[in-house]
């Protein structure tokens, strides 16, 4: 079966992670053009793919104005940007695998959704925990019946201190209004993962959390807009100098310094910091995402879950508590810990090292196990291979969408019995195309 051909649009930290990983299989596809408007990054993607000079797009609709030029296109733009390449690229014939979320509205969502089914092309999304090998040891464990059935699951996402500032307070995702919600931009990963986990669609849904921190009020004297300039920075835990200085002395010149050059070096990285985004003041930014939200679930059955996300940790794996009708499990992304009520008895399962969930390991193996799932789906023209199809993510998306209205109006969503966009229930929310999930039906 000859490679996938492959096209990358946009070559940022995501798109240029999965060209790398295509790179490392041969057999499995190849990258034959690229789209991204930054020469920077689209030249060195580009170069180490020996990708012809008339196939490096400055702009994706320049590839889409052509004849299909590949068998797939991954659609890594920022949040705002994936609507419009999508469902162009939908309508040439690709196959489409278009980074999470997959829009930022319901009508966009769905938009996507219906040009893939339209034009009969497979539509992935890229909900990689899922793929991680620790999800697929920890689901095969559930569906065992090793705990028995579910009742209830506690699941804790812990962003990291300086993540929160690189991405959501410094970086792209800080905006609300520019992105998406915090909950959709970082964490629809865990709402799908969770409906993944407990096989069931939600039900009902309520949400709290706000921008508690990183705001003008809680800067501390002498604060500078900038971390080379401020006299408080010594004392700072969020100092740019710091954190990313931390990161060249440990030699790493991958995610998150490439975000702020292409080339990281001492030199390339100060200049960043003197003249870019990320020598901010995490207290001076326009940044206006929460740093910290609380989700509670009802599924179908009664099944009951929490997310937890929050800025405020040391940089570590997911953790979840699950506790089921004859055991209960616990998963620090490197062990699953099973103890069982009949024997008394507890079973610890080994993980392997690598798969510890963060973004700069690939999300524990699920980018790569994202990739070896669909790429093979679509040389086989095979839509059950594809384990988040748009039809799913969908479902996944408009569980977000109301959780993040639960947290606007101080109240709980109620959903359709079939979860978001099921058949109707009093107090449902009725998901349309607004930005954060439409209004709730009365009953």
């Amino acid at each position: 079966m000859s490679p996938v051909r492959v096209l990358i649009v946009g070559a940022g930290s995501r798109g240029g992670n999965y060209a790398k990983w295509i790179r490392r299989h041969p057999e499995v596809a190849e990258v034959v053009a690229v789209a991204e408007p930054r020469a920077a990054y689209r030249e060195p993607l580009a170069d180490a793919h020996g990708i012809a000079p008339e196939l490096r797009f400055a702009d994706w609709r320049e590839a889409a104005a052509l004849p299909r030029l590949a068998d797939a296109a991954l659609v890594c733009t920022l949040d705002d940007a994936h609507l419009e390449p999508a469902v162009a690229l939908a309508e040439r014939g690709y196959h489409l695998l278009v980074e999470k979320p997959l829009a930022q509205t319901r009508e966009d969502c769905e938009a996507i959704v219906a040009a893939a089914r339209r034009h009969g092309v497979l539509l992935g999304v890229c909900h990689v925990l899922r793929y991680a090998p620790y999800t697929r040891l920890l689901k095969e464990i559930i569906d065992s019946g090793r705990i028995g059935e579910i009742v209830s699951v506690d699941h804790l996402e812990p962003v990291g201190f300086w993540h929160q500032a690189h991405s959501y307070v410094r970086g792209n995702w800080r905006s609300a209004a520019s992105t998406a919600p915090m909950l959709m931009a970082k964490s629809c990963h865990d709402l799908d993962w969770l409906r993944h986990i407990v096989g069931r669609d939600a039900v009902a849904v309520s949400s709290f959390g706000s921008l508690r921190h990183f705001r003008a009020d809680q800067a501390p004297p002498g604060a500078a807009d900038r971390c080379v300039d401020c006299a408080a920075e010594p004392g700072c835990a969020y100092s740019a100098p710091r954190v990313y200085g931390r990161f060249l002395a440990e030699g790493r010149t991958s995610w998150p310094l490439t975000v702020l050059t292409p080339e990281p070096t001492e030199e390339t990285v100060a200049e960043a910091l003197r003249t870019g985004p990320y020598g901010r003041c995490v207290y001076r930014c326009d940044n206006d995402v929460v740093d910290h939200q609380v989700v509670s679930l009802e599924f179908t059955g009664g099944v009951t879950a929490t997310f937890t996300m929050t800025a405020f940790n040391r940089p570590r794996p997911r953790e979840t508590r699950i506790f089921g009708t004859r055991g209960e499990l616990y998963c620090d992304g490197e062990r699953i810990t099973h103890y069982d009520f009949l024997t008394d008895s507890t079973d610890v399962i080994d993980v392997a090292t690598a798969n510890d969930g963060l973004i700069d390991s690939g999300h524990g193996g699920g980018d790569g196990g994202l990739l070896a799932s669909f790429l093979p789906a679509v040389a086989a023209g095979d839509p059950s291979r594809v384990a988040t199809s748009g039809e799913d993510a969908l479902r996944s998306h408009l569980l977000v969408f109301a959780a993040e209205q639960a947290r606007l109006e101080g109240r709980v969503v109620r959903l359709g019995p079939d979860g978001p966009g099921g058949a109707p229930a009093a107090d449902r929310v009725a998901l349309d195309g607004d930005r954060l999930a439409g209004s709730i039906v009365p009953e």
